[in-house]
């Protein structure tokens, strides 16, 4: 394949979820990968940690940490991980987040093996008008998730557009069960987790699951909640419109959240 065909919008990775809600949380990396910016270059997977897997599509194969160093960008050491629960595993909204700041947007993204880890639904309606994923404890929970290795400057970048709606913390990878796709363990990761809580499903009165489609997702809280169907309402298209265009709509519909019970201060991860 040559480098032309690693284009974004020729893999089907160019979607962006803040500038098109509807599409939250966007499409995910399925495989171990390096963002460029309007590129996503395959990593093949060695032995050890990420910085010696090999890149294809930029030239002469080498490793990752020589290709970043490369482009000037720090290698994988010096960089932390994030695990994504929503957008952030998506290339396109990664790399539209980045370059709005004039940083760099080559990112390592790798699928990473976890447990202990639900997914659900923040109780707050984002600035893009959605309602994103948050993280929850669940012991049963096996998954994979995106992890990204981003530097200092990235890491600030995306810190700007998650709080305070969203906390950074740290969470153990023996913990948690981290391992990279050659099984070597990860010894651990950054996560965003919600300060306001998870939405609660009303039928099982657990966290409501969250990252699937955000269509339904609106629709289904317009149905269960009058209030928020003459505050947003009639349907998704036009709460995401109302929303993104005014603070004040987006908080007074993450008020009546609260006010409808829908709210579990579920976000704490514990070690398992």
């Amino acid at each position: 394949m040559t480098t032309q065909d690693r284009g974004l919008a020729a893999l089907g990775f160019d979607g962006v979820p803040a500038l098109r809600p509807l599409t939250y949380p966007g499409r995910p990396v399925t495989a171990p990968s390096l963002l460029t910016g309007e590129e996503l270059l395959v990593l093949r997977v060695r032995p050890g940690g990420p910085g010696a897997w090999a890149v294809e599509g930029h030239g002469p194969r080498r490793s990752l940490d020589a290709v970043l160093t490369g482009l000037g960008q720090a290698p994988v050491a010096g960089r932390l991980p994030v695990v994504a629960v929503g957008s952030n595993a998506s290339p396109g909204q990664v790399s539209h987040k980045l370059a709005g700041l004039g940083l760099s947007c080559a990112v390592p993204m790798v699928p990473v093996r976890l447990r202990g880890i639900g997914i659900g639904c923040s109780a707050h309606i984002g600035r893009a008008g959605y309602v994103a994923a948050a993280p929850y404890p669940d012991p049963t929970a096996r998954r994979s998730l995106v992890v990204s290795w981003l530097d200092a400057a990235q890491l600030a970048a995306v810190d700007g557009t998650e709080l305070p709606n969203y906390r950074r913390v740290w969470l153990s990878g023996a913990a948690y069960g981290m391992a990279l796709p050659c099984g070597t363990p990860l010894d651990g990761a950054y996560v965003y987790v919600s300060a306001r809580g998870v939405l609660t499903d009303p039928a099982t009165g657990l966290p409501r699951p969250g990252g699937g489609d955000q269509a339904a997702l609106l629709d289904a809280l317009l149905a269960a909640s009058p209030a928020l169907h003459a505050l947003l309402g009639p349907d998704a298209a036009a709460w995401v419109r109302r929303a993104a265009a005014d603070a004040a709509l987006r908080e007074r519909g993450t008020q009546l959240f609260a006010a409808a019970g829908w709210v579990l201060p579920w976000t704490e991860l514990p070690a398992p």
